[in-house]
């Protein structure tokens, strides 16, 4: 019992205070399960890293549940996904019923330039770390380098994860020839039912990659085929998705509610996450056994390298797309300090500290 307090309250403050999307959430757990609790060592981590992007759902949630495994069994891994996703959800959830009383919100990229650019240094002091456990050859860094240029020229994240993945399984001259590994990606069939539950089940049974994906899924799903939303509405929920904390995939309890009120918010809510207990249910006892067995660990380092790759890529993007200006600058500076100096702080007080400074910042010199 102590466990599951101690991993709830872990995530229930990940999930009230974790901007910046599926790296950043990622980057702050290693801070906070590897570094300052010790729940499992470098490499660990790393496996269970490079392991999430091989099966379908949201891949820092997925990862909420895996350390939640590792302390504490399957009890672990429900209470870490649920405290998680239950702040972000009910926060979204209240999002929306806003944006139905008072219609389309301003522009909030303004409010959420502290967030991002504490979120860009947590990123990078993970890479820094990981990468030190992850790089450990040629071969690793020169797919990880390739992996950015595959993210930032819009490849496909797990075609990216499996190619990596094989190639260092093949080049790492650790298996005879004849010996092939093939990992069993487990998928749902598609639901054709038109209920807004079956809907997002479906939705959460094949989104591969990270969060950002679920943009082309709900237009696909929803705008086109079952014309459930207009495209403004889509890009307003996907917005809100981004500006509340924890797993972009709160999207979908945001298009629940505008669709039918708090019961929708609840079912699709339900129904986008509920694959991602079963996946990692399925994967996380599997990882630590596999990675023993002497073809596995070639394949799970060449996808750990591709795993940071794609942490690598996210990085450049965001900082492409956000910190282009003086505000970024000073709020850059100021994270870094209390990242790589002397006297470190959290992430979990860092990003929501450099939030308000950044909100505040805005208010006085820009509106």
């Amino acid at each position: 019992m102590k466990h599951l307090i101690e991993i709830g309250s872990l995530f229930f403050k990940m999930g009230l205070t974790a901007f910046g999307g599926p790296a950043a959430h990622i980057a702050v757990m290693e801070a906070e399960v590897v570094e300052k609790r010790g729940w499992m060592d470098k490499q660990e981590f790393l496996d269970l890293v490079g392991a999430t992007n091989l099966i379908p759902g949201p891949n820092s949630t997925e990862m909420t549940m895996h350390c939640g495994y590792v302390r504490a069994g399957y009890p672990g891994l429900i209470v870490a996904g649920a405290a998680f996703i239950l702040p972000a959800a009910l926060l979204t959830a209240f999002v929306a019923w806003l944006y139905l009383q008072f219609g389309k919100f301003g522009d909030a990229d303004t409010f959420l330039i502290g967030f991002r650019a504490a979120v860009g240094i947590v990123i990078l002091e993970a890479l820094i770390k990981l990468g030190k456990k992850a790089l450990i050859s040629p071969l690793t860094w020169a797919l990880g380098i390739g992996t950015v240029v595959g993210f930032l020229f819009a490849v496909n994240p797990i075609y990216l994860i499996l190619a990596a993945g094989l190639v260092q399984l093949f080049g790492s001259k650790l298996i005879k020839s004849n010996q092939v590994f093939a990992p069993l990606l487990a998928v749902l069939p598609a639901l054709t039912n038109k209920s807004l539950f079956l809907s997002f089940l479906k939705i959460g049974s094949i989104l591969f990659g990270s969060g950002y994906v679920l943009v082309a899924y709900l237009e696909d799903e929803l705008v086109r085929k079952l014309g459930w939303l207009t495209q403004e509405q889509l890009l307003d929920s996907i917005a809100m998705g981004q500006f509340t904390p924890g797993p972009v995939l709160t999207t979908a309890t945001f298009v629940g509610f505008i669709l039918k009120g708090p019961m929708g918010a609840l079912l699709a809510t339900l129904g986008i996450f509920l694959p991602s207990f079963v996946f990692a249910g399925l994967l996380a006892p599997a990882v630590k056994k596999w990675s023993k067995l002497p073809f596995v660990r070639p394949l799970l380092n060449g996808i750990n390298a591709a795993a940071l790759g794609l942490m690598g890529g996210a990085l450049i993007q965001l900082a492409y797309d956000n910190y282009f200006n003086w505000i970024s600058g000073v709020l850059l500076v100021f994270t870094a300090i209390f990242r790589f100096g002397p006297k470190k702080l959290s992430p979990l007080i860092l990003i929501p500290l450099a939030g308000a400074l950044g909100f505040l910042i805005s208010y006085i010199f820009v509106h």
